[in-house]
């Protein structure tokens, strides 16, 4: 004899929520990347805001170091601005923002979405020096004037920016090395069906 089925009462306005499937690898699934001209943008604005951190952070080893020229201790200055521009860069990229990309809504994560942890964040920094990294390194044995070097450098930044055309996401090669992805964080628009009832 077959027992009669149960229906149970379903509370009102819910409705059974699907399972979630787990992101897939490659991020497809994610926002989208930000276009280029704004990450570009964006890394420009950094650099502008970097001139502020290096110039706090030249004074305070001028202090310490009782330096009076400044050629005097040129590479431990070098390395002290290395560490400060790591603390910076990883503090605010495990948080997942810099001032220069809330202002430009760019949000770094890592490749499944997730927030970037600091192992990841450093790991970041340290690749990100290949922006200028290779450029410096071919000419330093030419002795070459600081013009040249300049465009040397800059003609760099346009081939390693560019390059992340060849990506499927559009991202640079330095974040898919990382393990991170940059994404876009601009606020949605609220649509007429979204539009609260006051």
């Amino acid at each position: 004899m077959a027992l009669p089925a149960i229906a149970l009462p379903m509370q009102s306005g819910t409705s059974p929520t699907p399972p979630t499937l787990p992101q897939p690898p490659d991020g497809s699934a994610l926002s989208p990347t930000p276009g280029l001209g704004r990450r570009m943008a964006c890394w420009l604005y950094e650099g502008m805001l970097m001139f502020g951190v290096v110039f706090i952070a030249g004074y305070l080893f001028g202090t310490l170091s009782q330096t009076r020229h400044a050629l005097d201790n040129r590479n431990a200055l070098q390395a002290f601005l290395f560490v400060v521009f790591g603390i910076y860069f990883v503090w605010f990229w495990s948080k997942g923002q810099t001032l220069a990309m809330k202002t430009w809504h760019i949000r770094m994560v890592d490749r499944f979405g997730a927030p970037v942890s600091q192992p990841r964040a450093l790991l970041r920094y340290v690749l990100s020096w290949l922006w200028f990294l290779p450029p410096l390194l071919a000419v330093a044995p030419f002795g070459l004037p600081v013009g040249e070097i300049a465009v040397l450098v800059i003609g760099w930044i346009l081939v390693w920016s560019l390059s992340s055309r060849l990506h499927p996401q559009g991202q640079f090669w330095h974040d898919v090395l990382a393990g991170t992805r940059l994404i876009d964080s601009k606020p949605k628009a609220l649509g007429k069906q979204d539009t609260p009832h006051v």
